[in-house]
């Protein structure tokens, strides 16, 4: 397989992230799709890296992999806050955790 197999199917899960993100308004979702973007990035990475030979993409991917779940747990942990505290769990009406 050539790397451009790898980068499309990239892309396209990618672009699904980014719509998910910009189109809804639930916060479970939105990591999901963030989750999604991150997947994508994982996949080129090691596209690219086996188009090279070498690890060090698979390292990098590995990295982000645990980024990507200390988000959803820091994300998961704001949520059950929020719904503990009764507060509204849509995106848009956030504005307690403005600055």
């Amino acid at each position: 397989m050539t790397i451009a197999w790898y980068l499309a199917v990239s892309a396209l899960i990618f672009a699904i992230g980014v719509g998910g993100v910009l189109v809804r308004r639930n916060p479970l979702v939105v990591l999901l799709c963030l989750e999604l973007m991150l997947n994508a990035a994982n996949l080129a990475l090691i596209g690219f890296s086996r188009m090279w030979g070498n690890d060090d993409g698979q390292i990098f991917a590995l990295i982000v992999m645990v980024v990507a779940a200390c988000e959803v747990t820091v994300g998961l942990g704001v949520i059950v806050a929020m719904h503990r505290h009764r507060l509204p769990i849509d995106v848009d009406s956030m504005r307690e955790l403005q600055g």
